[in-house]
């Protein structure tokens, strides 16, 4: 039988794997926004091989544990009710379970364009009756509250009755992930269990949050296309609302169940108490057929604004797909009024613990360029828990606002105080919390926001306040050296992440990491700029309500002028002040021994040894800078901070660093992609590959079962968006300086750029094509490399590529 053709939209598995089905699970999960549910089978339980999973977004649990002696409470996003619960069985023979029966035909497709989720397969039991099975779900993106599974059956040589099980089922816990499993995973408690007139009603409430959730599903059963009654039982099983349909069947017949399902939670708005207000949804829900088509018009129309089209293999073209999908299902329109950041594992799974780092800095552009109301909530999240944020700074003596390396529901730091390293067993103390840094991601991505969109109305009302108040916590807690006439940043942890301190220094902590320095310079230079931007009274009333007088500015002028930047004896960049004094690290050697040297550190620990001795990183540190700023803003921070360059610093820093990573996370290769892209265009496509595939090869070796990478798939994107493209939207211009991949032929997509909703943006390694978006609109100002133009909406205008001279493939 000839294979199927490969596909752009369909991703699809063939063949029952159980070592396979977490990462399946992960990558074929489906949501919008508002929740996601995993792709497990629908038969299944947590058993070490399947793992349902449904998480909504902003439902978090705090729990208090004990591990390493210490007393630990970590607050996770909760694993909800079952909906998918739906299982099968002959007669009174065993419910259904593919591990013990034969198995043909097994295939799972995830259609992305429509956002649904399909399943088919034959099983035989040991009596030699064989039942044809397919299966069809989705998670709304038309209506938020609502999801559907249909199941078909069909008895291939067999007559009698058949049983379908269907549920919500709330014997579920947290355990995913399995390095959590010795700490508290019970988040849920069944409050109330309803059936009746065709109806499932479930009520659960966490543990310590006291969010109550709801969930209904109402049933349809139909034979051959014609609507049935079938034979109703409600089962007695504890946790769970559940009934049995009964009907019977003979050869050839076909049966179909569908299940549509309401899920509400006490976070919603205007829906009252959360277990009636399923029930209500559930009942006037439209039913599948129609509740199925409004959701592939949802995401047709998400498909039109946010689709990367580009030119090569259909299956580069589908994983770049699937990456946009997965980040419409964590953040979407419906994410908006939920008071919820961006999960660094999306909605997919417990891994991190729904935690909200700092991965917005690699979401954050596409969702600027598509969906601005989408990218300001975000941003809104962080602006809500500036009360947070400042305690933290004044905890560690500074004014303005310090924001955590790891934050949940209320901004609080969230990152653990020990972890565990499963390759010794040894717990061990987490000083991850230093990563500083985190603030500036958040001052970063409020400026490109405004400089994007040229919403100056948010930069007034929230913003600037954003970047005030961190550009005055990195102003204090900079420390003035009068001998050298320099200020210095010290005890904070870079991006590395493999480097917490000095390898003689008991205390945690690193001083003058020049990533942290050069962010906090620019960080305040666009605070001064913002109150430049700012109308005289909102100026006058924001700083008198931050306490910020002509004084501070004045020093954060002069902080901003003499941040010190440690560099090595040839010129290179130093990651932080001592770096060039550590040991060079056998990279040759650890290779030969372990193969995967990804995790370092982990390895190191194992030996009793501790990366702190040696000149290497985890992933970008020093080159996030790059991937950051072009290098025009990089080398106008260094000449405001008095520091010699030509236009060699980047590209001899990036071959530095570039040697001496070990890719520990997915987020690395994206990083070395962007800094490569101008220089070394056929090793930059080389890292943007395996930067693509990280999840779905699960390169980590069953992460991706724990939930996906989101900054990395978002990251990838942003490659295509912005990396390959030269895309910037500064100086109140849309700018463009493409630099294509031999292998990427061409590409094309739209964006939102200010008063500009649907610019239609086409390259090839000789044109590029910009369309206006239509008449009525203003004329759109265009640079492309050196060349300014001013784009007709009503028409398009291609421009002709030169080639440049440095230019390698």
């Amino acid at each position: 039988m000839t294979p199927p053709p490969e596909s752009r939209w369909v991703l699809r598995y063939e063949g029952f794997d159980p070592a396979a089905e977490a990462l399946r699970e992960s990558l074929c999960a489906l949501g919008n926004g508002r929740f996601a549910t995993r792709a497990a089978a629908p038969e299944s339980r947590a058993d070490g091989v399947h793992y349902p999973g449904t998480y909504a977004a902003g439902v978090v649990d705090r729990r208090v544990d004990h591990a390493a002696g210490r007393t630990v409470a970590n607050e996770s996003i909760v694993n909800l009710p079952d909906w998918q619960s739906l299982t099968l069985r002959i007669e009174d023979g065993d419910w259904l379970d593919l591990g013990a029966l034969t198995v043909s035909g097994y295939v799972q497709e995830l259609d992305l364009r429509r956002g649904v989720l399909a399943r088919r397969f034959v099983v035989e039991d040991p009596a030699g009756r064989r039942t044809r099975v397919a299966q069809r779900r989705l998670v709304s993106m038309a209506d938020p509250l609502l999801a559907a599974l249909e199941c078909t059956v069909v008895a291939e040589n067999w007559s009698g009755r058949l049983t379908a099980r269907s549920g919500l089922d709330g014997r579920v816990t947290n355990c995913g992930v399995a390095r959590y499993r010795g700490l508290s995973g019970q988040h849920l408690l069944v409050e109330e269990s309803t059936s009746g007139s065709g109806l499932l009603g479930l009520v659960v409430r966490t543990v310590q949050s006291r969010l109550r959730v709801g969930l209904a599903a109402r049933h349809r059963v139909l034979l051959d296309g014609v609507e049935q009654a079938p034979d109703r039982r409600t089962t007695d099983q504890e946790g769970t609302a559940a009934e049995d349909l009964a009907v019977d069947l003979a050869p050839g017949r076909v049966l179909t169940v569908q299940k549509v399902v309401a899920l509400c939670t006490s976070r919603d708005r205007a829906i009252g108490e959360p277990g009636e207000a399923a029930l209500q949804e559930v009942r006037r829900a439209p039913d599948l057929d129609a509740l199925l088509a409004r959701h592939v018009r949802a995401w047709a129309h998400l498909w039109r604004r946010c689709d990367v089209e580009i030119d090569g293999p259909p299956r580069t073209s589908l994983v770049v797909r699937l990456h946009v999908f997965h980040l419409l299902q964590t953040v979407s329109a419906h994410s908006v009024d939920l008071d919820v950041g961006i999960p660094a594992r999306g909605l997919h799974g417990e891994a991190y613990r729904g935690h909200v780092f700092w991965d917005e800095v690699f979401v954050l552009p596409f969702l600027v360029l598509r969906l601005p109301a989408v990218a300001r909530a975000m941003l809104l999240y962080r602006w809500r828990r500036l009360p947070q944020a400042r305690a933290a700074a004044r905890a560690a003596g500074s004014r303005g606002a310090m924001y955590p390396w790891q934050s949940g529901s209320t901004g609080r730091e969230e990152s653990q105080t020990v972890h565990l390293n499963p390759r010794s067993g040894r717990w061990l103390p987490d000083n991850s919390a230093l990563q500083r840094h985190i603030g500036l991601a958040v001052a970063y991505n409020t400026w490109r926001y405004h400089e994007a969109t040229g919403d100056l109305d948010f930069l007034v009302d929230h913003g600037a306040e954003m970047i005030l108040d961190i550009a005055a916590c990195w102003a204090d807690l900079a420390t003035y050296d009068p001998v050298d006439d320099r200020y210095d940043i010290c005890g904070v942890m870079g991006p590395d992440e493999y480097h917490d301190a000095l390898p003689d220094r008991a205390e945690p902590g690193l001083d003058d990491n020049a990533y942290t320095n050069v962010m906090a310079a620019w960080t305040l230079i666009r605070a001064l700029d913002s109150v430049e931007l700012l109308p005289a009274g909102r100026r006058g009333e924001l700083l008198d309500g931050l306490g910020i007088g002509e004084q501070d500015l004045q020093r954060w002028e002069h902080v901003s002028r003499r941040l010190r930047l440690c560099w090595h004896a040839d010129g290179i960049l130093s990651q932080f002040r001592g770096y060039e004094e550590l040991a060079e690290f056998d990279w040759a050697g650890y290779r030969q021994r372990y193969g995967d040297i990804s995790r370092l550190d982990r390895i190191l620990e194992a030996e009793g040894d501790s990366p702190n001795r040696y000149k290497l990183s985890k992933q970008a540190d020093v080159l996030m800078l790059f991937h950051l700023l072009t290098a025009d803003e990089f080398y106008a921070v260094l000449d405001r901070l008095g520091y010699p360059h030509d236009r060699t610093t980047i590209p001899r820093t990036v071959a530095y660093y570039l040697d001496r990573t070990s890719h520990g996370s997915t987020l690395s290769r994206v990083v070395h992609a962007w800094v490569l892209a101008r220089s070394d265009r056929a090793q930059a496509w080389d890292y943007f590959l395996e930067a693509l595939e990280s999840d779905v090869d699960d390169v980590q070796g069953g992460t991706t079962g724990e939930g996906i990478h989101l900054g990395a798939m978002a990251g990838t994107l942003d490659l295509l968006q912005r990396g390959f493209t030269g895309l910037q939207t500064r100086d109140d211009t849309l700018g463009f300086d493409p630099y294509l991949p031999e292998a990427l032929t061409g590409m094309r997509f739209r964006l939102r750029y200010r008063d500009h909703p649907e610019v239609e943006v086409a390259i090839t390694h000789q044109t590029l094509t910009v369309g206006g978006g239509g008449p009525g609109l203003p004329l759109l100002p265009l640079r492309v490399r050196d060349d300014a133009y001013r784009v007709d909406p009503r028409g398009t205008l291609e421009v002709r590529l030169r080639r440049r001279r440095a230019e390698r493939s």
